[in-house]
């Protein structure tokens, strides 16, 4: 079940647990009904077997709700953060990728990776290009790609990034790429994406180029080697190398 379903299902099961507790009279006054309305929808979400950060979503969202329309706020102002959140994250509700952006010590650490000489990279949710630009100015030889589909970010990126000629800022899905031509490609993207993101590496990367994942592993497939960053949040990056033919050398 899509995981916007599996929410919409709990609230609505948290309204209807509310509205029992109301007719029967277990429940009266506004903040307690709104209190197990929040209470039920996440013990809805814990048996559909919702991700835990659900929780707190369907715990804040009525009294969230409902707290702001005493607040007397105009509509407009909904509309507008609405249309905020949608320009930045996007299509995250269907592909499960938050807005991650990547710190100056992960581009060092990722630096520190590539292979020397001219390469080329391919950052697929590149988010404003947080990445990209310090390996574009320390790596000028080199050919960095940067792939965003929230027009916001991807906004951001390409002025950003304009500056650096070594830099090619494309507004596309994190898929919609061939991979064929990088020598590495960096991910940073969640763990839900992983398998699909080993598939088309494997399906379409050289021999004895790169994938770089910050903070998710590949689910079944051992890394060639894990690099600590050494940022505050403890930031580890998964480096897969992807193997030859099966019958290479033979």
């Amino acid at each position: 079940m899509p995981p916007a379903l599996k929410a919409l299902l709990a609230q609505f099961a948290g309204a209807a647990g509310a509205f029992v507790l109301a007719r029967n009279g277990w429940l009266t006054g506004l903040w307690p009904l709104v209190g197990a309305q929040a209470g039920l929808a996440a013990a809805a979400a814990l048996a559909l077997r919702s991700a835990r950060w659900w929780l707190p979503i369907h715990l804040a969202f009525l009294p969230l709700a409902v707290a702001a329309l005493q607040l007397g706020i105009a509509p407009v102002w909904y509309l507008a953060a609405f249309v905020l959140l949608l320009l930045v994250y996007w299509t995250s509700f269907r592909t499960q990728v938050p807005l991650y952006l990547s710190n100056r010590r992960t581009a060092a650490a990722v630096a520190g990776l590539l292979p020397a000489g001219r390469l080329r990279l391919l950052d697929i949710g590149a988010g404003t290009g947080s990445l990209l630009r310090p390996l574009a100015r320390a790596r000028p030889e080199g050919r960095f790609t940067g792939v965003e589909l929230a027009p916001a970010p991807w906004l951001i990126g390409r002025l950003l990034c304009a500056p650096l000629p070594n830099i090619d800022w494309q507004r596309a899905d994190l898929f919609a790429l061939p991979w064929a031509d990088y020598d590495a490609v960096y991910a940073f993207l969640s763990p839900v994406p992983m398998p699909t993101v080993w598939a088309k590496a494997v399906a379409e990367m050289r021999p004895d180029s790169v994938l770089i994942s910050n903070s998710f592993a590949v689910p079944g497939v051992q890394p060639e080697s894990i690099a600590d960053v050494g940022d505050r949040r403890g930031t580890q990056l998964y480096v897969y190398r992807l193997p030859g033919p099966p019958n290479a050398g033979r």
